[in-house]
C-alpha cells in the first residue's frame, strides 16, 4: 500500500500551519510534506512532527526571493554562494527534523542564450549540494515542473531530469516525480516510473487538468498508477500535492483504501 504524505503547503489551508500537522494527523496521515518551512524555527517544526507523531518526508530548499518571481537559485550563474547558503539553511532544518530528503529548486531562466551557462551552473551546484547533503544523510531532489504553472523554469521534462542525474553522477542526487506536472509536460507515466523508479526518491500526485484531488475523471487513471508503484515495490512517499475543491477532509474519499480517514467520515 503507498504511503501518502500530506502537503502541508496546500491541504488543510482553512488553519494556520502550525494546526495542520494536528489535522494531518488526524485523517490518517503519517507523513507531510511543505514547500517552504522557514515562517517556523527548525526547533518548533521538530516539535510538531514529532509531538504529532508524523514524519517529514522532503521540503524545498530556499528558493531566493519568491516575491519577485525566482523560483529557486540553482541554475542561476554568479548566485553560487547564495546557494550554498541556502543548503545549508535548509540542512538546520532537517537536522531537527530528521528530514532526509531536499528538493532544490532550479529557478527561472528565461533567456535561451544563458541556457547552456545555466546548465553548467545547475550542474556545478547539485554536484555541491548532493556531495554536501550526503554527510548529512539527505538526498538532494530535483523536479521537473510544468511550464504553464511556472514559466521559463530551468527543468520541465521528466527525461531531462534524468540527462541530468547521468550529467552530474552522484548517487545522492534523486528525482521527485510529480505526476502532475509530468503529464502535463511528457505523459508516459507507467513507462517512466518501471524505467527509472530506482531513481525516483519521492512522487508527488496532483489531478489533470485542475490540480484537484486524485480521484475519479481527469487524464490520469490513479488507481493504476499506485498499484504499479507497490507491484514494483516503490519504497517511498507519495506526497498529496493538490489544491482541495472545498475542504481537504471532504475531498479525501479517494483515499479511504489507503488508510486515510477524516474523523467525521
Amino acid at each position: 500500500m503507498p504511503r501518502f504524505a500530506a502537503n502541508l503547503s496546500t491541504l488543510f489551508t482553512d488553519r494556520p500551519l502550525e494546526a495542520r500537522f494536528a489535522a494531518a494527523a488526524a485523517c490518517g496521515f503519517r507523513g507531510v510534506e511543505l514547500h517552504f518551512p522557514y515562517t517556523l524555527r527548525p526547533e518548533r517544526l521538530g516539535d510538531l512532527v514529532a509531538m504529532n507523531g508524523l514524519e517529514l518526508v522532503v521540503f524545498n530548499a530556499p528558493p531566493g526571493d519568491w516575491a519577485a518571481g525566482e523560483r529557486g537559485l540553482a541554475a542561476l550563474p554568479g548566485r553560487e554562494e547564495e546557494f550554498q547558503d541556502s543548503i545549508e539553511l535548509a540542512l538546520s532544518y532537517t537536522e531537527f527534523t530528521d528530514c532526509g530528503r531536499l528538493h532544490v529548486m532550479a529557478g527561472v531562466v528565461e533567456d535561451e542564450e544563458q541556457w547552456p551557462q545555466s546548465l553548467e551552473t545547475y550542474a556545478a551546484n547539485l554536484g555541491w549540494a548532493a556531495e554536501r547533503c550526503a554527510e548529512e544523510g539527505v538526498a538532494v531532489l530535483v523536479e521537473a515542473i510544468n511550464l504553464q504553472d511556472m514559466p521559463g523554469y530551468f527543468l520541465s521534462r521528466p527525461d531531462d531530469a534524468v540527462q541530468l542525474l547521468e550529467m552530474v553522477d552522484h548517487d545522492n542526487l534523486q528525482i521527485q516525480y510529480d505526476l502532475y506536472h509530468a503529464q502535463i509536460m511528457q505523459g508516459g507515466l507507467t513507462d517512466f516510473l518501471e524505467t527509472h523508479l530506482e531513481r525516483i526518491a519521492h512522487v508527488q500526485v496532483a489531478g489533470v487538468p485542475g490540480r484537484a484531488e486524485p480521484d475519479a475523471g481527469g487524464e490520469i487513471n490513479w488507481p493504476y498508477l499506485f498499484n504499479l508503484l507497490d507491484a514494483h515495490g516503490y519504497p517511498g512517499w507519495v506526497g498529496c500535492e493538490y489544491t482541495p475543491r472545498l475542504v481537504t477532509e471532504a475531498g479525501l474519499r479517494w483515499a479511504r483504501d489507503f488508510g486515510i480517514t477524516p474523523p467525521a467520515v
